[in-house]
């Protein structure tokens, strides 16, 4: 099941590597100016934000197998169909398809993995998205040089999907079954305890923990959306020069997360987060000083290895921020508002940018990554005892 695991998030990820090298073509074909892609995120977002809130009554209902299924093939379906249809609206519109497949990934693998394996996984688990998400711009490049059209990278990662589908509704009968490996720490049964949603909102840290992920979450899906536009029509770079380098943030950031899975751990989270956004802050700031072209592939690489770390450390901790009894619900808060930082913060980035320049950009990742650590550091504040046990 874990191996399983690491496939659906290969699937889960692909998808998010598309865009950011599509996007101009997109924008090309449908006549769409800079900041159109802000329609789009909302749309994925509300499907994402329904199907992650509502994954822990959905995977006790129909067994998490079956939500993977479905799921799937909800994705699949929406992206051959953003291929097929001839109006930037109808597009849009299948977003919405999109995100509920995703969001339901999502929530329902993170939940599993941080119930009934240690820290390790969870990285693991986040670098096989990163896998995911490293050949999407890939796939993405080749289907422009070779065939320019976007549609046919669209297609082959819907293809991809189905074909995920196919092998978790032939695997049903594998969830069924909680099985454990005698060299696995205790599992921690986030999912033992029913603790209504209503009574975890009303937790202050549960807020925190979510705004946590809110932020992260606009930070590296921000540097996945807008580095090749910065690139190409900002910085003039040779548009294959700048897809290698947009998928060098995702090869980085995979290798990244398959490194944490080696010393998170040991170092503990606070450690792992704090080294981790001070390098990402470098370079950032490598970025905007931007002194040569080859300086933007050592600055988007160093960014995407430095951050990788981070989503799976916050997630292992939330049982830390706000109790065991409330850990499952608030993952599914933590989730939802990945999605809603999809639609906020890259969309309000375009934004400026159209306004201003697209190299306005960068420098808001900055102050972003500022905002993020401080924000960790108050989710510290009054847990002491919790806070040193993640030393260890």
């Amino acid at each position: 099941m874990l191996l399983l695991a690491y496939a659906a998030f290969i699937a889960l990820g692909m998808p998010d590597g598309l865009l950011g090298v599509a996007w101009p073509s997109i924008r090309a074909g449908f006549s769409l100016p800079l900041d159109a892609l802000a329609m789009f995120f909302p749309a994925t977002v509300s499907g994402y934000m329904v199907s992650s809130f509502s994954s822990g009554p959905l995977v006790t209902r129909f067994g998490i197998g079956r939500i993977l299924a479905a799921s799937c093939t909800l994705t699949g379906i929406a992206l051959i169909d953003y291929t097929l249809v001839p109006a930037w609206w109808m597009m849009v519109a299948l977003g919405v398809l999109a995100g509920l497949g995703a969001g339901a990934i999502d929530a329902g693998l993170n939940t599993y993995v941080a119930a009934h394996f240690n820290e390790r996984h969870m990285q693991w688990l986040h670098a096989f998205y990163g896998v995911g998400v490293t050949l999407g711009p890939v796939i993405m490049t080749l289907a422009l040089s070779w065939m320019n059209s976007w549609r046919a990278g669209y297609r082959t990662v819907g293809g991809f999907q189905l074909f995920m589908a196919v092998a978790f509704v032939l695997t049903l009968s594998m969830w069924n079954h909680k099985t454990s490996n005698s060299s696995e720490q205790e599992p921690k049964r986030l999912t033992d305890f029913e603790t209504s949603m209503f009574e975890t909102m009303r937790k202050p840290a549960a807020w925190l923990s979510a705004l946590l992920f809110f932020v992260y979450v606009g930070v590296e899906v921000s540097y996945g959306t807008w580095t090749y536009s910065l690139l190409v029509e900002s910085r003039r770079i040779n548009p294959e020069m700048a897809g290698a380098v947009a998928g060098s943030y995702w090869a980085t950031f995979t290798i990244g997360r398959m490194l944490a899975g080696l010393y998170a751990q040991r170092a503990g989270i606070i450690r792992t987060v704090t080294g981790s956004l001070a390098a990402a802050l470098a370079g950032t700031l490598l970025l905007i000083w931007n002194p040569a072209p080859v300086t933007n592939l050592l600055a988007v690489a160093l960014v995407g290895l430095a951050i990788a770390p981070v989503f799976a450390a916050l997630m292992s901790a939330t049982v830390y921020r706000v109790g065991a009894k409330h850990a499952s619900n608030t993952i599914g808060m933590q989730m939802a508002a990945t999605g809603f930082a999809t639609a906020v913060i890259p969309g309000a980035l375009g934004v400026l940018a159209t306004r201003y320049s697209l190299e306005v950009i960068p420098i808001c990742l900055a102050l972003i990554i500022l905002i993020l650590f401080g924000l960790f550091r108050l989710s510290l504040a009054g847990k002491k005892l919790q806070a040193d046990s993640l030393t260890h």
